[in-house]
């Protein structure tokens, strides 16, 4: 899918590798990963073998990420997904996928406006005394997001690269600070948390999901492509870097959290951390013994500022993809509209409506904010997410078994089957393990789980009546 020469276009050469790398990594909010996923990981999955679970989702990220790259040198465009599925499988299948992406950005971001929500109204009722409700602050919160996305680009990366090197580097120095001591009061235990047997033992399978969870916000590096200077080049770089960096960082950080306390002693101490309700209290433990009692005041406002940076992450991708839907034709031109700063402002705004009508339902019906909108969102928005990856990893194989235009074997087809299986399993693993994954009873797991599906179908045959009239 070509854009037109006189058709509107975003930005040119606003973003190099590091720009595109920030808005990848406060995507995953490396601090809220941590912290929410790992204790769950640790005490219901595989224990102290969680390591080794984010090690086989990196690897399985990586092998997609090929044949993602692959596309990605001969189809730039702010929809990625959209474009990508759609040159491969045909219009219907990138329009339908189209609307499963749509859905999937915006009810992650409105997931972590609700755990967002939460977490500053409790730090400003116990350290400033001022008691409001969490949607006062969500709502303020969506409204600095829409300037801000409104601002540019550039603007946006400056703010996202305080926030992501603030959080992913006091993580960072724990875990090689740790590791340099030698671990914890049983050593490093590598064999503990990345042999076979320390793999497979306990649950693996969800271990592995919330491994995959993490990764999510990658596949930004394509999104942006259309800013990127020479993404040819920027994109590619960008891509793998971000799925190292991001892989490394969670098998590094969660393997030291599982050494300070012992290999042996960590799965009972996550599990007490989620009985009391506070899941962080795992790692902000150790992370205190080691640096002192400040970071117990730090980390609970690098938890909110991580949030923060992934909300306005997701905002900009939703963003590019009404930009890119527009454009197209799929949705009205209005939302092409760019302003002074080649910013889609017009999308920009749908997409903060789209944020206030999922929020707003919660908050009316006064719903838990962290256990029914963070926790049913956030698990839909993987599932939506890994159904994009697999039809993407097809797509892949069939565009360049049609057009040719790379024969490189390994790239082409070898990688992107081999991600494919992997993402398949992933999913087999999210559906068998749905209701943990969202913490919510059967029968919410089976309507929201029902909703992707339902998505991807209204997209498929939208586009094959749109076209029709169009005959």
């Amino acid at each position: 899918m070509r854009v037109d020469r006189h058709a509107p276009t975003l930005k040119p050469n606003a973003l190099g590798v590091l720009g595109i790398l920030f808005f990848v990594l406060s995507g995953q909010a490396p601090l809220t990963g941590i912290a929410g996923a790992a204790p769950i990981s640790i005490a219901l999955g595989n224990g102290s073998g969680t390591p080794a679970a984010y090690v086989l989702a990196g690897a399985v990220i990586l092998l997609f990420s090929v044949g993602f790259v692959a596309m990605g040198r001969h189809v730039v465009d702010a929809g990625a997904f959209y474009t990508y599925i759609g040159a491969g499988l045909g219009r219907s299948a990138g329009a339908g996928s189209a609307g499963v992406a749509l859905f999937a950005y915006c009810v992650i971001q409105a997931a972590m406006y609700g755990l967002y929500g939460s977490i500053v109204a409790g730090l400003l009722a116990d350290r400033a005394g001022v008691d409001l409700p969490w949607w006062v602050y969500t709502l303020v919160t969506m409204a600095v997001v829409q300037a801000l996305g409104a601002a540019g680009i550039e603007m946006g990366a400056r703010v996202l690269a305080v926030f992501v090197l603030a959080e992913f580097g006091v993580l960072l120095v724990f875990g090689v600070v740790t590791l340099l001591k030698g671990g914890g009061p049983e050593g490093l235990g590598a064999a503990d948390s990345f042999s076979a047997s320390a793999a497979l033992e306990g649950a693996p399978g969800v271990a592995v999901m919330f491994a995959v969870a993490s990764m999510f916000g990658f596949e930004a590096t394509a999104i942006y492509g259309e800013e990127a200077r020479e993404p040819k080049r920027t994109v590619p770089r960008a891509t793998y870097l971000s799925v190292v960096v991001v892989t490394g960082f969670f098998a590094l950080t969660s393997w030291m959290l599982i050494s300070s306390y012992g290999a042996s002693a960590a799965p009972g101490a996550a599990g007490t951390a989620l009985e009391s309700g506070d899941s962080a209290a795992f790692v902000f433990a150790p992370m205190a013994e080691l640096f002192g009692g400040w970071v117990d005041d730090v980390l609970p406002v690098l938890l909110a500022t991580s949030l923060f940076a992934g909300i306005l992450t997701f905002h900009n991708s939703a963003n590019r993809y009404l930009f890119s839907l527009g454009r197209d034709g799929q949705l009205p031109g209005v939302l092409c509209r760019l302003n002074a700063r080649r910013s889609p402002w017009a999308a920009g705004c749908v997409q903060s409506a789209a944020a206030v009508l999922l929020v707003v339902p919660f908050a009316v019906a006064g719903k838990d904010p962290v256990l029914t909108l963070f926790s049913w969102f956030s698990g839909l928005a993987v599932l939506a997410m890994m159904l994009l990856y697999l039809l993407t990893s097809v797509s892949v194989v069939v565009y360049f078994r049609r057009r040719r235009v790379d024969r490189r074997a390994w790239n082409t087809v070898i990688a992107p089957v081999l991600g494919a299986v992997g993402l398949a399993g992933a999913i087999w693993l999210i559906l068998a393990n749905f209701t943990t994954l969202i913490g919510g009873d059967a029968g919410t797991a089976v309507w929201l789980g029902v909703s992707v599906p339902v998505v991807l179908g209204v997209g498929v045959v939208n586009e094959r009546v749109r076209r029709g009239r169009k005959q």
